[in-house]
């Protein structure tokens, strides 16, 4: 008697209130982004992702018809923002201060899923997911890191003669390239090296 009292206890602790709408919407992203960024793309699937939030395929097939269509969704709901560039007084402390950040997005849970991505899907399904990559990562870290060069130019701090865009990416597309070909994790010195042998000659003149 005590046995099944006790067995019915520990069946109820492990219920999970049944959940709805947004609630459940959010629980089965969020299951989409721990899959991603612990099983990669290819291990992903929706019987799995189901699993992870606890609940049944049929809903996340009504809501998701296709595992595209669930990683698009968990992405573009699961990237941090990139808001505010840091304003620290010098070029290369707002250089530093922002490449870490950066860092810290590509490193977080939404992060770890979007290289999954990047990494693992053929061609056909990466395409799928440029603009959101583009519009959710790449363009807003350049945004910021233009807005840190001309601020350098009106302290004085910067040549002005920089104004491509194109220096603009330079920090993001190593940072991308180092992430997915060389596996590196950016420690704070491989940050520090990249802003003092090659963003820091490149923004100041020679005699800066």
């Amino acid at each position: 008697m005590v046995t099944s009292r006790s067995s019915a206890t520990a069946r109820s602790r492990t219920v999970v209130p049944r959940r709805r709408g947004p609630v459940l919407e959010r629980a089965i992203l969020d299951a989409a982004l721990e899959q991603l960024s612990t099983v990669g793309w290819n291990g992903l699937t929706m019987e799995g992702v189901a699993a992870e939030a606890q609940t049944g395929k049929a809903a996340v097939y009504r809501r998701w018809p296709s595992k595209e269509d669930l990683v698009a969704d968990a992405l573009a709901s699961g990237l941090p923002s990139l808001d505010d560039a840091p304003d620290l007084g010098g070029i290369r402390d707002d250089l530093y201060a922002l490449t870490r950040l950066v860092r810290e997005v590509m490193y977080s849970r939404p992060g770890w899923a979007l290289r999954a991505v990047l990494h693992e899907c053929d061609q056909s399904s990466s395409e799928r997911f440029q603009a959101l990559i583009m519009n959710g990562v790449i363009q807003p870290s350049a945004d910021l890191f233009g807005e840190v060069v001309r601020r350098g130019i009106r302290r004085g701090d910067v040549r002005p003669d920089v104004t491509g865009s194109m220096i603009f990416d330079v920090i993001p597309a190593v940072l991308m390239y180092r992430s997915k070909v060389c596996t590196s994790e950016w420690p704070d010195a491989e940050i520090a090296e990249l802003i003092d042998q090659v963003m820091l000659p490149m923004l100041r003149s020679s005699s800066g």
